[in-house]
Protein backbone atom coordinates (compact mmCIF):
# COMPACT_ATOMS: atom_id res chain seq x y z
CA UNK A 1 0.00 0.00 0.00
CA UNK A 2 1.70 3.34 -0.79
CA UNK A 3 1.95 5.79 1.80
CA UNK A 4 1.38 9.62 1.19
CA UNK A 5 2.48 12.15 3.79
CA UNK A 6 3.25 15.29 2.13
CA UNK A 7 0.63 17.68 1.18
CA UNK A 8 2.46 18.76 -2.32
CA UNK A 9 2.01 15.08 -3.43
CA UNK A 10 -0.48 15.03 -6.63
CA UNK A 11 -2.70 12.81 -4.98
CA UNK A 12 -3.81 14.56 -2.17
CA UNK A 13 -3.38 17.94 -4.65
CA UNK A 14 -6.58 16.30 -6.48
CA UNK A 15 -8.36 14.95 -3.74
CA UNK A 16 -8.25 18.63 -2.24
CA UNK A 17 -10.03 19.49 -5.34
CA UNK A 18 -12.87 17.74 -5.08
CA UNK A 19 -13.94 20.23 -2.61
CA UNK A 20 -14.87 22.40 -5.46
CA UNK A 21 -17.52 21.80 -7.96
CA UNK A 22 -15.11 22.85 -10.80
CA UNK A 23 -12.78 19.98 -9.54
CA UNK A 24 -15.55 17.39 -8.94
CA UNK A 25 -16.62 18.03 -12.46
CA UNK A 26 -13.23 17.61 -14.16
CA UNK A 27 -12.36 14.56 -12.29
CA UNK A 28 -16.41 13.05 -12.36
CA UNK A 29 -15.46 11.83 -8.71
CA UNK A 30 -16.26 13.29 -5.36
CA UNK A 31 -15.18 12.79 -2.01
CA UNK A 32 -17.03 10.47 1.14
CA UNK A 33 -15.65 11.46 4.36
CA UNK A 34 -16.14 9.05 7.03
CA UNK A 35 -16.71 5.45 7.93
CA UNK A 36 -20.70 5.28 7.56
CA UNK A 37 -20.22 7.13 4.43
CA UNK A 38 -17.99 4.55 2.66
CA UNK A 39 -19.49 1.62 4.21
CA UNK A 40 -23.15 2.35 2.45
CA UNK A 41 -21.52 3.10 -0.49
CA UNK A 42 -19.50 0.00 -0.68
CA UNK A 43 -23.28 -1.73 0.64
CA UNK A 44 -24.93 0.24 -2.37
CA UNK A 45 -22.25 -1.09 -5.01
CA UNK A 46 -20.68 2.43 -6.07
CA UNK A 47 -17.74 2.36 -7.63
CA UNK A 48 -14.67 3.33 -5.40
CA UNK A 49 -11.94 4.99 -7.46
CA UNK A 50 -9.73 5.14 -4.36
CA UNK A 51 -9.81 4.42 -0.59
CA UNK A 52 -7.86 6.93 1.99
CA UNK A 53 -7.23 5.70 5.66
CA UNK A 54 -4.71 7.10 8.31
CA UNK A 55 -2.61 4.35 10.13
CA UNK A 56 -5.71 4.49 12.61
CA UNK A 57 -8.34 3.90 10.21
CA UNK A 58 -7.01 1.07 8.34
CA UNK A 59 -6.22 -0.68 11.50
CA UNK A 60 -9.88 -0.57 12.42
CA UNK A 61 -11.67 -0.98 9.38
CA UNK A 62 -9.06 -3.09 6.98
CA UNK A 63 -11.57 -6.05 7.38
CA UNK A 64 -14.87 -4.57 6.55
CA UNK A 65 -13.60 -3.53 3.19
CA UNK A 66 -13.61 -5.35 0.26
CA UNK A 67 -10.40 -6.47 -1.32
CA UNK A 68 -7.93 -5.21 -4.45
CA UNK A 69 -8.94 -1.67 -3.28
CA UNK A 70 -6.56 1.05 -5.00
CA UNK A 71 -5.61 2.03 -1.51
CA UNK A 72 -3.46 4.37 0.11
CA UNK A 73 -2.63 4.88 3.72
CA UNK A 74 -2.28 9.01 4.32
CA UNK A 75 -0.65 10.88 7.48
CA UNK A 76 -3.25 13.06 9.60
CA UNK A 77 -2.06 15.89 7.99
CA UNK A 78 -2.90 15.02 4.89
CA UNK A 79 -6.57 13.48 6.13
CA UNK A 80 -7.04 17.05 7.95
CA UNK A 81 -6.29 18.90 3.99
CA UNK A 82 -8.49 16.64 2.40
CA UNK A 83 -11.75 16.60 5.03
CA UNK A 84 -14.28 18.54 5.30
CA UNK A 85 -15.00 17.85 8.99
CA UNK A 86 -12.75 19.81 12.72
CA UNK A 87 -12.01 16.14 13.79
CA UNK A 88 -12.13 13.81 11.06
CA UNK A 89 -11.97 10.04 10.84
CA UNK A 90 -9.44 9.22 9.41
CA UNK A 91 -11.24 6.86 6.84
CA UNK A 92 -12.20 8.53 3.19
CA UNK A 93 -13.41 7.37 -0.53
CA UNK A 94 -13.29 8.82 -3.78
CA UNK A 95 -16.07 7.65 -5.66
CA UNK A 96 -17.65 7.85 -9.62
CA UNK A 97 -20.70 10.17 -9.93
CA UNK A 98 -23.44 8.37 -11.16
CA UNK A 99 -24.16 8.27 -14.54
CA UNK A 100 -28.24 8.97 -14.03
CA UNK A 101 -27.10 12.14 -11.81
CA UNK A 102 -28.61 14.03 -15.05
CA UNK A 103 -31.53 11.90 -16.36
CA UNK A 104 -34.63 11.05 -15.01
CA UNK A 105 -35.88 7.45 -15.20
CA UNK A 106 -37.95 6.78 -18.02
CA UNK A 107 -40.74 4.90 -15.62
CA UNK A 108 -41.76 6.64 -12.68
CA UNK A 109 -42.57 4.02 -10.30
CA UNK A 110 -42.99 6.30 -6.88
CA UNK A 111 -43.27 10.15 -5.76
CA UNK A 112 -40.39 12.35 -6.06
CA UNK A 113 -39.34 15.04 -3.98
CA UNK A 114 -37.84 18.30 -6.41
CA UNK A 115 -35.96 20.98 -4.50
CA UNK A 116 -36.39 24.62 -5.88
CA UNK A 117 -33.64 26.73 -4.83
CA UNK A 118 -33.33 24.85 -1.30
CA UNK A 119 -29.45 26.02 -0.19
CA UNK A 120 -29.27 25.07 2.94
CA UNK A 121 -27.04 21.63 3.19
CA UNK A 122 -28.33 20.55 6.49
CA UNK A 123 -32.21 21.14 5.28
CA UNK A 124 -31.45 18.81 1.67
CA UNK A 125 -29.95 16.25 3.72
CA UNK A 126 -32.48 16.22 5.49
CA UNK A 127 -35.17 16.42 3.56
CA UNK A 128 -33.66 13.35 1.55
CA UNK A 129 -32.71 11.45 4.39
CA UNK A 130 -36.88 11.62 5.19
CA UNK A 131 -37.28 11.09 1.40
CA UNK A 132 -35.37 7.89 1.77
CA UNK A 133 -37.60 6.81 5.08
CA UNK A 134 -40.58 7.95 3.46
CA UNK A 135 -39.96 5.39 0.32
CA UNK A 136 -39.81 7.92 -2.15
CA UNK A 137 -38.11 7.08 -5.14
CA UNK A 138 -36.00 10.31 -6.17
CA UNK A 139 -35.33 13.48 -5.69
CA UNK A 140 -34.50 16.12 -7.96
CA UNK A 141 -32.02 19.35 -7.78
CA UNK A 142 -33.40 22.11 -9.31
CA UNK A 143 -31.55 25.26 -10.45
CA UNK A 144 -30.24 27.54 -7.53
CA UNK A 145 -30.77 24.40 -5.36
CA UNK A 146 -27.13 23.30 -3.69
CA UNK A 147 -24.52 20.87 -5.71
CA UNK A 148 -25.69 17.53 -4.37
CA UNK A 149 -21.88 16.31 -4.44
CA UNK A 150 -20.68 19.35 -2.36
CA UNK A 151 -18.81 18.06 0.73
CA UNK A 152 -21.48 19.10 3.42
CA UNK A 153 -24.52 18.28 1.48
CA UNK A 154 -23.05 14.53 0.86
CA UNK A 155 -22.41 14.28 4.80
CA UNK A 156 -26.00 15.84 5.50
CA UNK A 157 -27.56 12.93 3.61
CA UNK A 158 -25.56 10.07 5.52
CA UNK A 159 -25.96 7.75 2.96
CA UNK A 160 -29.52 7.96 1.87
CA UNK A 161 -27.71 9.14 -1.33
CA UNK A 162 -27.46 5.54 -2.11
CA UNK A 163 -30.62 4.48 -1.40
CA UNK A 164 -32.82 7.36 -3.73
CA UNK A 165 -31.94 7.96 -7.27
CA UNK A 166 -30.74 11.79 -7.01
CA UNK A 167 -31.18 13.65 -10.48
CA UNK A 168 -30.37 17.79 -11.31
CA UNK A 169 -32.56 18.80 -13.81
CA UNK A 170 -34.20 22.35 -14.59
CA UNK A 171 -38.00 22.01 -12.71
CA UNK A 172 -40.21 23.14 -14.91
CA UNK A 173 -38.37 20.57 -17.43
CA UNK A 174 -39.26 17.93 -14.87
CA UNK A 175 -43.06 19.28 -14.12
CA UNK A 176 -43.95 18.54 -17.82
CA UNK A 177 -41.83 15.25 -17.79
CA UNK A 178 -44.16 13.56 -15.10
CA UNK A 179 -47.10 15.55 -16.47
CA UNK A 180 -46.79 14.02 -19.80
CA UNK A 181 -46.64 10.55 -18.35
CA UNK A 182 -50.16 11.46 -16.63
CA UNK A 183 -48.39 12.11 -12.76
CA UNK A 184 -49.53 14.72 -11.05
CA UNK A 185 -47.06 17.19 -9.34
CA UNK A 186 -47.97 19.33 -6.69
CA UNK A 187 -46.15 22.65 -5.71
CA UNK A 188 -46.21 24.80 -2.15
CA UNK A 189 -47.37 28.29 -1.67
CA UNK A 190 -49.28 29.51 0.86
CA UNK A 191 -51.33 31.78 -0.80
CA UNK A 192 -55.59 32.08 -0.79
CA UNK A 193 -55.64 29.78 -4.02
CA UNK A 194 -53.62 27.18 -2.60
CA UNK A 195 -55.24 23.80 -1.29
CA UNK A 196 -54.98 22.42 2.50
CA UNK A 197 -52.58 19.16 2.16
CA UNK A 198 -55.17 17.35 3.92
CA UNK A 199 -57.69 17.23 0.60
CA UNK A 200 -55.63 16.24 -1.20
CA UNK A 201 -55.23 12.49 -1.98
CA UNK A 202 -52.50 11.21 -4.55
CA UNK A 203 -52.70 7.55 -5.96
CA UNK A 204 -49.45 6.15 -6.76
CA UNK A 205 -46.32 8.30 -8.13
CA UNK A 206 -46.49 11.98 -7.80
CA UNK A 207 -43.82 15.20 -7.70
CA UNK A 208 -43.24 17.41 -4.72
CA UNK A 209 -42.06 20.65 -5.28
CA UNK A 210 -40.21 22.42 -2.02
CA UNK A 211 -39.52 26.02 -2.32
CA UNK A 212 -36.11 28.11 -1.42
CA UNK A 213 -35.84 28.48 2.62
CA UNK A 214 -36.73 32.58 2.16
CA UNK A 215 -38.80 33.06 -1.15
CA UNK A 216 -40.67 29.83 -0.94
CA UNK A 217 -41.30 28.18 -4.42
CA UNK A 218 -40.90 30.38 -7.64
CA UNK A 219 -44.26 31.85 -8.39
CA UNK A 220 -43.98 30.49 -12.09
CA UNK A 221 -43.95 27.22 -11.25
CA UNK A 222 -47.09 27.36 -9.21
CA UNK A 223 -48.42 27.91 -12.47
CA UNK A 224 -47.85 24.28 -14.27
CA UNK A 225 -48.58 22.18 -10.97
CA UNK A 226 -51.30 20.30 -10.99
CA UNK A 227 -52.30 22.22 -7.45
CA UNK A 228 -50.45 23.86 -4.67
CA UNK A 229 -50.55 22.76 -1.29
CA UNK A 230 -50.37 24.94 1.81
CA UNK A 231 -49.71 23.32 6.18
CA UNK A 232 -52.04 25.19 8.36
CA UNK A 233 -50.55 27.02 10.80
CA UNK A 234 -52.48 26.30 14.10
CA UNK A 235 -49.79 28.20 16.55
CA UNK A 236 -48.02 32.11 16.21
CA UNK A 237 -44.97 30.72 14.04
CA UNK A 238 -44.94 32.62 10.44
CA UNK A 239 -43.93 29.52 8.60
CA UNK A 240 -42.31 26.03 8.82
CA UNK A 241 -38.48 24.92 7.89
CA UNK A 242 -38.74 23.26 4.57
CA UNK A 243 -37.09 19.96 5.76
CA UNK A 244 -39.68 20.03 8.51
CA UNK A 245 -42.83 20.89 5.98
CA UNK A 246 -41.65 18.21 3.33
CA UNK A 247 -41.44 15.76 6.06
CA UNK A 248 -45.16 16.72 6.87
CA UNK A 249 -46.26 16.43 3.45
CA UNK A 250 -43.98 13.61 1.78
CA UNK A 251 -45.01 10.93 4.55
CA UNK A 252 -49.21 12.76 4.52
CA UNK A 253 -49.14 12.43 0.58
CA UNK A 254 -47.29 9.25 0.23
CA UNK A 255 -49.42 7.11 2.94
CA UNK A 256 -52.96 8.10 0.80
Amino acid sequence: MEKIVSLQNGRVKTWKKLATKKGREQQQTYLLDGWHLVKEAIGAGTTLVSVMGTHEAWREYRDELPANLNAFEISDEVAKAIGDTVTPQGIFAEVKMPATSTTLPEVIHQPWVFLDAVQDPGNIGTIVRTADAAGFEGVVFGRGTADQFSPKVVRAMQGSQFHVKLVSEDLFAATRYFKRSGIEVYGTQLNPEAKNYREVKPEGAFGLIMGNEGNGMTPALGDVTTANLYIPILGQAESLNVAIAAGVLMFRLKEQ
